[in-house]
């Protein structure tokens, strides 16, 4: 799998721009996509160093519109916290 594969996409909320003050980013992640494939497309697409990855699979909600229901799609969260000497991601310093 390529780098643009397993990350696709950050995660931009209130909750997650606190993180970036402690070099903590959050992306969506291909589902099939394990730790260290994760932080070796995050080091190769932002030439960081990532001292750690925590991932979450994010189940599917029910939702109603009406009297239809359906389910969400799941999808899988990863928590990277880079080195102390790593420099920042410069995506994220324009959110701020």
């Amino acid at each position: 799998m390529f780098a643009q594969d397993i990350i696709v996409r950050p995660i931009i909320t209130e909750k997650t721009m606190l993180g970036v003050a402690d070099k903590k980013y959050t992306f969506e992640v291909a589902k099939s996509a394990n730790k260290i494939e994760i932080a070796k497309a995050v080091e190769k697409l932002f030439n960081v160093k990532v001292s750690k990855v925590s991932t979450v699979n994010v189940r599917g909600r029910l939702r109603r519109q009406g009297r239809n229901q359906g389910y969400t799609r799941a999808w899988k969260k990863a928590y990277v916290t880079l080195t102390p000497e790593s420099k920042e991601i410069e995506f994220f310093e324009g959110m701020m």
